[in-house]
């Protein structure tokens, strides 16, 4: 981990949600590529019939072999994760992508 990723960690929690952000770490079932990415909880929600709220993500590695990993969250109304699915990857934790970037 580099200096402004550690500091980035201190400030953000290292993962999962922090106030405006949620982190959402997989790992590519093809080439197991780690991948990271954030979701504002602002801005990248979308609203439901339900009082929830949904977020839906592409992700793509850039190293190995550039699958299409499809991410979909979905959070209350108090924006709170309250299920995930995935196609294409599996959801990873902080520590396990940490892990596969060394």
């Amino acid at each position: 981990m580099g200096f402004l990723d550690s500091l980035k960690s201190v400030f953000a929690g290292g993962g999962g949600q922090s106030g405006r952000e949620y982190w959402v770490y997989v790992k590519c079932r093809r080439c197991g590529e780690a991948i990271k990415t954030r979701i504002d909880l602002q801005s990248s929600l979308s609203a439901e019939d339900d009082g929830g709220y949904v977020a839906r993500k592409t992700l793509v590695g850039n190293k190995l072999c550039f699958e299409r990993i499809e991410v979909t969250l979905y959070f209350d109304g108090s924006r709170k994760l309250v299920n995930q699915d995935i196609a294409m990857g599996e959801f990873i934790t902080a520590e396990e992508h940490e892990a596969l970037m060394q």
